[in-house]
């Protein structure tokens, strides 16, 4: 029995991705569908890494550090790679707390303009 796998269009579908962020994900190796003359395909191996890409961009992290976190488990294991996982996921937690203080003191400072601009108004 052979693995199920999609064409091009239906992983597109599936992953709700536009052709060109496809084709970029190939370009830049993220993805290697088989080829077929010049229809792609896309077996359990790809489906599991696109999940994982966009399981990644959902966290804020860098395509760049998305590929070579999976490049890690095809030359060290599955071991390596959670360890540089976690290592990946302790700095983009600081990165993110430190949008979310950031981002809470802008809102303070909106604020107070507003209530100010209110104020004034009265």
């Amino acid at each position: 029995m052979s693995e199920p796998r999609l064409s091009f269009k239906e992983m597109c579908a599936k992953f709700d991705v536009t052709p060109r962020t496809l084709r970029y994900y190939e370009y830049i190796e993220l993805l290697s569908p088989e080829k077929e003359g010049r229809s792609r395909f896309y077996g359990a191996k790809e489906l599991a890494r696109m999940t994982l890409i966009l399981r990644g961009r959902r966290f804020g992290f860098a395509l760049e550090d998305i590929r070579q976190w999976l490049l890690v488990y095809e030359h060290d294991g599955t071991e390596a790679q959670m360890r540089q996982w976690v290592e990946l996921a302790d700095r983009q937690m600081v990165e993110l707390e430190e949008q979310r203080r950031q981002l809470d003191e802008t809102l303070a400072e909106l604020k107070q303009l507003r209530d100010v601009t209110i104020e004034s108004l009265n």
